[in-house]
């Protein structure tokens, strides 16, 4: 995951905060990767995106796609 990360960063300028969701795949791995899109002030408000990144079993990233963007403080609904 650390190597994916370095190269995440290097594709999108910006540094990977976390990794909220990891499996495996019949072909490697699945994450969703946390960013700061936008920092503001305050923190709460900055706007953050998930990547959906997808990595071969030696955890070479193979490719990434934006799947949701969202301010830091927003708390997903029940059910979603």
């Amino acid at each position: 995951m650390r190597s994916a990360a370095e190269q995440l960063t290097e594709l999108l300028g910006r540094a990977p905060q976390s990794v909220s969701a990891l499996r495996p795949t019949d072909h490697g791995w699945e994450a969703l990767v946390e960013v700061v899109e936008l920092e503001r002030v305050p923190d709460t408000s900055s706007v953050m995106a998930s990547y959906r990144v997808v990595l071969d079993p030696a955890g070479n990233l193979m490719g990434y796609e934006q799947v949701r963007r969202y301010t830091r403080a927003q708390v997903d609904k029940e059910g979603r």
